[in-house]
C-alpha cells in the first residue's frame, strides 16, 4: 500500500453575506455579519496528517471526502483537470470557497 498524496488547499473567495443574499433569510446574532474571518483570500494549506493547524473544523468537514479522494489518487469526473476539486464550506450566509490539489 502506498503513502497517501498530500492535498494543498487553496482559499479562492470568500464572500460577504450581501454577496450570497439581498436579504437575509434569518437574522445574525452579531449587527455586521463580515465574511468568514477565519480565513483570507490566497491563503494556502497542506494537508498531510489530517487537518492542518488552525482550520476550521466546520470547512474541513465539508471538504474532507474530496481530500480522501484526491490524496488516495482519485479524480472527478466533472473536471477535466487530474488531481482538483472545488469545494464550498457549509456557511450558507457567508460561503468561503476552495480550490483542492493533489500534490
Amino acid at each position: 500500500m502506498h503513502e497517501p498524496h498530500k492535498v494543498k488547499i487553496t482559499v479562492l473567495k470568500r464572500f460577504h453575506p450581501s454577496e450570497v443574499f439581498e436579504r437575509t433569510p434569518v437574522t445574525p446574532v452579531h449587527e455586521h455579519f463580515e465574511a468568514c474571518g477565519v480565513f483570507r483570500d490566497g491563503q494556502e494549506f497542506i494537508v498531510e496528517d489530517g487537518m492542518p493547524e488552525g482550520f476550521c473544523t466546520s470547512a474541513w468537514v465539508s471538504m474532507y471526502s474530496n481530500i480522501r479522494l484526491l490524496s488516495f489518487g482519485g479524480d472527478l469526473p466533472w473536471f477535466k483537470e487530474k488531481g482538483v476539486a472545488v469545494n464550498c464550506c457549509i456557511d450558507g450566509l457567508r460561503p468561503v470557497i476552495f480550490k483542492l490539489e493533489r500534490v
